[in-house]
């Protein structure tokens, strides 16, 4: 054989070799020792000139080493197992004595049994301790004592229920052959039984029978539209994630084999791809694990997932937990103990609950986390060891986004999932806004805890953010908002855990640091500079110059009254665009009763199911506040709004009413710049006043629409043209009623916008009085043109007209009628 050519084979296998040595893949590497070193043994038995033995002897010692190593780690995998075999057991007991003790005993008594049978088991494997044999053995038998005495309870229960039965049995035996009818026990009436109804969930998230009735702002049911929406939105990215229930609360978290999410594994990025070994679960990288250490945002670190809003989003969550010891964090995350504590579970089966379209949903996870080659997660984790509650709660938000390749969203939608709280969003680049007054209203909330806040960055080059030391289009989270000797300052984290602010007030700026600035804002940037965690201080006004903008959760416990509803607005429902015409968008009526001024705001929330939504989404939403008495709008010119809201991609829209002393009714309009898709919605009224909310009804139960044409013949202009005006379409409309009786009658013009275009309303005859002899539409416009009227029954003729004569196009006439006995026809 070729000296030479075995020479290279041993060079080719021992580079193969140390490379699986070194990334943990023991198997490869002995493999490829063992080929090394026969290729250099071969190579010096045929006579190679190089002393091939010595590195052939290297090889094999080091395949000996990894054999040992293999059989020890082998031995640890097996104690281990055992020793997540007796967590389990344990869990298993802690969750049945909780069963037990809430009278639940039929979920008990498996439980125990489950314990004791995974005791039993595990006692059985080779190599287990003689120590861990008793313990397992104890448990066994304590799990089956109490499962066999909740069996003998039941027992003895069935054999009193059978005799209260016979004794009844028997007295209405008597009671029917005409015995001892004087001491005949009288039967009760037995409850009717409710049938399931699916989605039969209270405003309040409680269980509750189905109704059609309207939800109420102190609680109540949904509608059967509200179900429905519910039901559809549910399914997001492909997955269900019901709305979350009492319910839910007995979820099953024990189990004798660790869970394993029926979803399987979560997408992975490419970064995360490149430098996956495998997916592991804590007990194989953790010596401890534990949910809960300490809920701090300072221990949160993201890694290489794309989900920075969400990361500041949880820091700043953790942040206000720790401060104003409000449970933000710890109320989301099941299982839970006794105090309402996450506790870890061996089981390895988590719940996390968030707030999605519309609603808090449950969002079930397994606890297999990525890690690298060197056993480091490879998904955002906290510092403290041995802590999983980031890991798991991350974990849970990319399931429901659709896996870890995220493509990032804002935190006015992550803070939103996580706590439920009302979006705003503030842009820092608007010329007329009033900065000084938003920070003060920030800093004053901030402190007394009725608000969360994080700050992003814009677009900046690389030199700009390499000498400024911020990441473009990045999210921080706010920690802290002061004012020092008349400097506003914000203190910020960066979610990365490090790369901090370089430039005034950072920690490498030793002129503006004074020893009363340090002492204020208890910080040491001597310290800071030997220990970069990624938080720093920034100066309100550098803040306004790199930031782009400001994302704010407001506490919904300020607003004691509130009310929701969800909806949905399809494609096929209204116009594309609404700039024309608002009849047929979504409206509603709020009346606010209050006797002074007082604030209303207004959630408009649209739901998404699909994860290019967040990355590219092109549906714009607002909501239009109209001076209207409550009364439904048709034309976007008059009157005009009294709150013009802007068209934003956001899934959230949040609009603010100052309503003055007395209270006052408004109108309420759904809009969107170029709908062509379904939308789903849910507007949320927060308000300190009593209020009343509703949709605005559709009155016209009888609705045809004309197609006509302004032909040579027939384009007569308006009535200024008096010679032509009498050649335009007669349309009558015949209203069918009873004496005096009025209907509320609806008229719209569509035609070429190129035309303005109006109509005339003559009234020919009615029941009552005539309420006028002609009455138009008013001003002429383009596109469209519409009115409405309360009139008594009776016969009146429509005459649409351009404005000026022979103006040739096809126009649509919409009539509407509350009178279902309405017929039209053409006169001409």
């Amino acid at each position: 054989m070729d000296i030479s050519a075995l020479e290279q084979d041993a060079a080719k296998f021992a580079t193969s070799a140390v490379g699986c040595d070194q990334e943990g893949c023991i198997n490869e590497a002995i493999f490829y020792y063992k080929e090394a070193a026969q290729a250099l043994t071969h190579a010096a038995v045929a006579g190679s000139k190089m002393d091939l033995m010595e590195k052939a002897n290297e090889y094999t010692k080091r395949i000996e080493e990894l054999i040992k190593h293999q059989t020890q780690q082998q031995e640890i995998t097996k104690r281990t197992s055992t020793e997540q075999s007796e967590k389990r057991a344990k869990f298993m007991v802690v969750d049945a004595l909780e069963e037990d003790e809430s009278g639940n005993k039929d979920q008990a008594m498996n439980l125990y049994m489950e314990a004791a049978d995974l005791c039993l088991k595990s006692m059985n494997e080779p190599g287990v301790s003689p120590t861990t044999k008793k313990q397992l053995q104890k448990i066994a038998k304590q799990s089956l004592d109490r499962a066999e005495e909740i069996k003998a309870s039941k027992q003895l229960a069935s054999l009193s229920k059978l005799d209260n039965l016979l004794s009844f049995s028997k007295k209405d035996e008597a009671s029917s052959s005409g015995k001892n009818e004087t001491n005949a026990t009288p039967s009760r009436p037995r409850p009717q039984t409710p049938e399931p109804s699916g989605y039969n969930f209270s405003v309040n998230g409680n269980p509750s029978p189905s109704s059609s009735n309207r939800p109420k702002a102190s609680g109540g049911l949904y509608t059967k539209e509200e179900i429905n929406v519910l039901r559809y939105t549910s399914m997001i990215n492909g997955r269900e994630y019901l709305p979350f229930i009492a319910a839910d609360l007995q979820e099953k978290f024990s189990f004798r084999v660790p869970f394993s999410d029926k979803h399987g594994i979560l997408g992975l990025s490419q970064k995360q791809k490149a430098r996956l070994s495998g997916w592991k679960r804590p007990d194989e990288f953790m010596s401890d694990p534990k949910m809960i250490m300490a809920v701090s945002s300072f221990s949160i670190k993201q890694t290489v997932v794309s989900d920075c809003s969400f990361v500041a989003s949880l820091a700043i969550s953790a942040a206000y937990e720790r401060k104003f010891h409000k449970k933000l964090i710890t109320s989301i995350i099941y299982p839970q103990n006794k105090k309402g504590e996450p506790v870890y579970n061996p089981c390895g089966k988590y719940m996390v609950k968030f707030h999605l379209n519309g609603v808090f949903r449950k969002v079930v996870i397994d606890d297999r986390l990525p890690v690298d080659h060197k056993g480091k997660l490879l998904c955002s984790y906290s510092s403290n060891e041995n802590e999983l509650w980031v890991s798991l709660i991350e974990k849970a938000y990319m399931k429901v986004m659709g896996g870890y390749d995220f493509p990032g969203s804002n935190s006015n939608i992550d803070l939103h999932a996580l706590t439920g709280w009302i979006p705003e969003r503030q842009s820092l680049r608007e010329t007329d806004f009033d900065y000084a007054a938003f920070y003060e209203k920030i800093r004053d909330r901030f402190k007394r805890g009725h608000c969360l806040a994080t700050i992003s960055t814009g677009s900046l080059s690389e030199a700009e953010a390499d000498r400024a030391g911020l990441v473009p289009t990045h999210a921080y989270a706010v920690l802290d908002v002061m004012v020092v000797n008349g400097i506003k300052f914000l203190q910020l984290k960066n979610p990365w855990s490090h790369l901090r602010w370089k430039g005034k007030f950072s920690a490498q700026d030793e002129r503006n640091w004074t020893p009363a600035l340090k002492k204020a804002l208890n910080y040491d940037n001597k310290f800071a500079q030997q220990y970069d965690n990624g938080v720093f201080w920034i100066d309100w006004d550098s803040a306004m110059h790199f930031y782009d903008t400001v994302y704010i959760s407001w506490d919904p416990e300020l607003f004691p009254k509130t009310i929701c509803r969800h909806a949905a607005w399809l494609a096929r429902d209204g116009p594309k665009k609404d700039t024309y015409s608002l009849g047929n968008n979504p409206q509603y009526r709020l009346e606010v009763r209050n006797k002074k001024a007082t604030a209303v705001w207004i959630l408009l929330t649209r739901h998404i199911t699909e994860k290019d939504d967040f990355a590219e989404n092109k549906e714009f939403i607002t909501l239009l506040v109209y001076k209207n008495d409550g009364k439904k709008v048709y034309h976007t010119y008059s009157p005009p709004p009294f709150i013009d809201g802007v068209r934003i991609n956001s899934p959230h829209y949040l609009t603010r009413i100052q309503v003055p002393d007395g209270g006052m009714q408004y109108t309420l309009v759904v809009s969107q710049y170029e709908k062509s898709k379904n939308i789903r919605y849910t507007l949320r009224v927060y308000s300190i006043s009593d209020f009343k909310f509703s949709e605005i009804p559709d009155v016209y139960k009888w609705r045809k629409r004309i197609k006509g044409e302004w032909t040579k013949d027939t384009a007569g202009g308006c009535a200024n043209n008096k010679t032509t005006y009498g050649l335009n379409p007669i349309y009558q409309v015949h209203v069918e009623g009873i004496g005096s009786e009025k209907c509320e009658l609806l008229v719209e013009l569509r035609a070429p916008k190129e035309y303005s275009n109006g109509f005339d309303v003559v009234c020919v005859e009615t029941n009552a009085e005539k309420p006028f002899s002609k009455q138009s539409s008013g001003p002429f416009r383009s596109g469209y043109s519409q009115l409405d009227l309360t009139v008594p029954c009776g016969i009146y003729n429509v005459i649409p007209c351009t404005f000026s004569p022979q103006q040739l196009a096809v126009f649509f006439l919409d009539i509407g009628s509350s009178a279902q006995s309405t017929k039209v026809s053409r006169l001409r």
